[in-house]
């Protein structure tokens, strides 16, 4: 311990010094209490004994200074005196003063309080350095969740673009959302929606929504359809995802018209399809085990389908707005959901996110409560600015063979292709759409030669899906030939998609054929060409698109 000696009189000071330094503690002295501040701007002192009356500065005012100075951590000054006035002990303890040594000195009494005060100040010290230590890992943690915060608002995109269409309600229970919702749009126009409900809650309970939210927008911006999205979150969270933690989600997408809905539901609480009132059209349960719990052989990826117009509407949300309790731990629940919903004609999120807050009556929010109200009317395209066409004219042609067709889709690459030319990007999602129906129906009829009508049956999609995998399988001498051209002078786009299969009968895109449960028929492909032509024998299919 360094102990500080202030005095006037040397006597005194050298008194002092001898009996400190026979205790091994380390002195030194001042005369004043100028120098005292001055020693105690340059050294660290842990106890000072101060005499009250001296020279240029006093006890008192010193006393007062030292306090006021060297206030972060305890620093013990100890009068010595030879007042014996009550007075004078007061106004000791008004300037900070922590105990009294009076003159003569007494080594006994001395050597004990100088003890006393020396535990005094170590506890302080460390108690300091604790404090410091506290406050770097707290500011470490304020940085650390600065970082992950701007990266999941980076990674959940989107939310704000389409108000027309959904309104939600995300409010996690602490720092960080265990509950996700994810909205996109794909090249043709659909409008996608994931909402999803991560086991607890907390930044342990979001981590998983980074990787969930790459394979989201990534598959919707190919285009993928919404059990394929949903096969590949779930692949991706069994791999990562400890066995104890799961995603119960519902995808839907909501064709550009507004007038279809596709559904994968999984784990979280019914949804609802409503119309302006609130007034419950269709309960939609859940039909398969949360993302993340099954192998990917296991994985169920059937669909709901179903027709909505825009005076409907579509209710999602997580269960932690039905367990929501009140002070006599009685839950919300569905019916008091569905009464929510009907409370007022077109109610919002707020509106029944307001409902739950009351009920709950100043309780404590236990879990992530999400709600999100999907109306179902036509999706706006994506306002993009129109770039000039390029005046070079430009044509190539792609062959592929067997081995080619097995292991890629070109469809994508060529679109991306495509979108590099001069004003076809604002085409992309029309011509992503005529090339992946000519060449799926190339693939799938001409060289494979599936029939759709395998879909109308009982399991239908299942059992197409595996014969078209396992007849891709032993696939061999096959080829697609895809040629495109552009011609500037006309503004328009050339396709012609050619297979080497035994050919089809284009009657099957009669409307009859369109409106069965499954695909859309080469039909479509008339509505958003200019011209559409096939060959005498069915395997090679022309088109022309205008690009004005």
């Amino acid at each position: 311990m360094h102990i500080l000696v202030v005095d006037d009189q040397p006597l005194n000071c050298t008194l002092l010094k001898v009996m400190l330094d026979q205790q091994d503690y380390q002195v030194s002295t001042a005369e004043n209490g100028v120098e005292a501040l001055a020693i105690l701007e340059q050294q660290s002192i842990d106890i000072v004994l101060l005499d009250v009356i001296m020279p240029i500065m006093d006890g008192y005012e010193t006393a007062a200074k030292i306090k006021q100075r060297y206030n972060e951590v305890h620093l013990p000054v100890i009068f010595i005196t030879s007042l014996e006035d009550q007075s004078s002990f007061e106004r000791c303890l008004e300037v900070g003063g922590d105990d009294f040594i009076h003159k003569p000195f007494d080594k006994v009494i001395l050597t004990a309080k100088i003890k006393a005060h020396s535990r005094t100040r170590k506890l302080s010290l460390k108690t300091h350095e604790q404090n410091k230590l506290l406050e770097y890992h707290y500011n470490q943690t304020e940085r650390e969740h600065e970082i992950v915060e701007h990266i999941f608002n980076n990674a959940l995109e989107n939310q704000d673009k389409f108000t027309d269409n959904i309104d939600f309600h995300l409010s996690p229970a602490s720092m960080f959302n265990g509950d996700m919702c994810l909205i996109a749009q794909s090249p043709i126009g659909s409008l996608y929606c994931m909402l999803g409900d991560f086991t607890g809650h907390g930044l342990a309970a979001a981590v998983g929504a980074l990787p969930a939210s790459k394979v989201f927008y990534t598959m919707v911006n190919k285009g993928m359809a919404v059990s394929d999205i949903a096969t590949e979150v779930n692949a991706i969270l069994a791999q990562l995802l400890p066995g104890n933690m799961f995603c119960a989600a519902t995808i839907i997408e909501l064709s550009s018209s507004g007038k279809s809905i596709s559904a994968w539901l999984g784990g979280l609480p019914d949804a609802y399809l409503i119309d302006q009132n609130g007034n419950v059209l269709k309960t939609l349960e859940s039909q398969h085990m949360a993302l993340g719990v099954l192998d990917s052989d296991e994985f169920e990826r059937e669909l709901v389908h179903f027709e909505v117009d825009e005076s409907m509407r579509l209710v999602l949300a997580t269960d932690g707005i039905i367990e929501t309790t009140n002070a006599q731990d009685e839950f919300f629940g569905e019916q008091r959901f569905i009464e929510a919903l009907a409370s007022k004609a077109k109610v919002n999120s707020h509106d029944v996110i307001a409902k739950v807050t009351q009920f709950a009556h100043g309780s404590a929010q236990q879990d992530d409560l999400s709600l999100v109200l999907f109306n179902c009317v036509a999706v706006p395209p994506l306002a993009e600015e129109q770039e000039p066409y390029s005046r070079l004219p430009f044509n190539f042609s792609l062959t592929l063979n067997s081995q080619q067709i097995k292991q890629t889709d070109p469809v994508l690459e060529i679109v991306e292709v495509l979108s590099q030319v001069g004003g076809l990007k604002a085409h992309r999602s029309d011509i992503f759409l005529l090339l992946s129906e000519a060449y799926n129906n190339a693939l799938d009829h001409g060289v494979l030669g599936l029939d759709s009508a395998i879909k109308n049956k009982e399991d239908g999609f299942i059992e197409y899906y595996q014969l078209r995998e396992a007849t891709l399988a032993k696939l061999v001498d096959a080829l697609i030939i895809v040629d495109i051209r552009y011609c500037p002078e006309t503004l328009s786009l050339y396709f012609t998609i050619c297979d080497s299969g035994n050919g089809f009968s284009n009657t099957d895109s009669s409307a009859t054929s369109n409106n069965r449960e499954h695909g859309r028929g080469l039909s479509i492909l008339e509505e958003i060409a200019e011209q559409v032509t096939y060959n005498a024998s069915g395997n090679q299919i022309e088109m022309c698109y205008k690009l004005q």
